[in-house]
């Protein structure tokens, strides 16, 4: 079906989705709402008190799990730009732009809990350790990406600049992973695999946290990544259906 006017003949555009990708993104979306509540009462309940920080160390279950979340959609990313740069298909910049907003909340929860635990930990909100001022720059630059595109006009200019830019921007989310895992001295500790302070580790907390907790952290950490493909993927949805509608509008008054 089409609709013509003039000389031009533009195809009619649907809202309505595969059956089989609703009912996916609805088992997506029922497992989220079960896991958070499984997760939380883990967290709050069975894990137990940690013996060295107390109840503080409840928020490494967000804290880290945000953290792995929010780089897992900014991996996404990286992928949609490329496969951007490759086709010029406009559904892989909706998929990068969407990536990034669900990814840079996540950041930000990672901020936030970050300072709220070292509060009582460390006794600052904030400190100048590498870690925590490069986590700060990766959240600086995923932020300048929404600031770009907002600043380029042209759809096409602005998906290859945005493209580009969202896969170097990758390299601050490396940056922040290997820090406290080389020798640059860091406050910041450790939660899973060796470090320069602590080269024998094996995984875990690098306290030697007891079972209950790295089962939670893993629980927390396996969450978050659900959590965060299953918004970004309502968040494309949405994204694509905005699109229908700008695509119709612009039909309706070009007549």
């Amino acid at each position: 079906m089409a609709v013509a006017q003039g000389s031009m003949t533009t195809p009619a555009v649907r809202l309505e989705f595969p059956a089989w990708r609703s009912r996916l993104l609805g088992l997506m979306t029922a497992l989220t709402v079960v896991g958070f509540f499984i997760m939380l009462y883990m967290a709050l309940f069975w894990a137990g008190t940690d013996p060295n920080q107390g109840d503080a160390q409840r928020i490494f279950y967000i804290h880290v799990s945000a953290y792995v979340g929010g780089t897992t959609v900014f991996f996404v990313t990286v992928i949609a730009g490329l496969a951007y740069l490759l086709t010029r298909n406009p559904k892989w910049d909706r998929l990068a732009l969407s990536s990034v907003e669900i990814g840079l909340p996540l950041m930000t929860i990672t901020l936030v809990t970050g300072s709220a635990w070292a509060r009582p930990i460390w006794n600052t909100w904030w400190t100048a350790d590498p870690r925590l001022n490069a986590t700060a720059v990766m959240w600086l630059l995923y932020a300048a990406y929404l600031v770009l595109r907002g600043a380029i006009e042209n759809p096409d200019r602005r998906a290859r600049f945005a493209a580009v830019y969202g896969i170097l921007a990758f390299a601050s989310v490396i940056v922040v992973f290997i820090l406290p895992r080389t020798q640059i001295p860091t406050l910041h500790p450790v939660v899973i695999g060796p470090s320069a302070s602590n080269p024998m580790a094996e995984g875990g907390f690098e306290v030697r946290a007891a079972s209950r907790q790295q089962s939670t952290m893993g629980m927390a950490m396996v969450w978050y990544m659900l959590a965060s493909l299953t918004l970004l993927w309502h968040r494309v949805r949405l994204e694509e259906r905005a699109d229908i509608v700008r695509q119709r509008k612009h039909h309706l008054f070009s007549q």
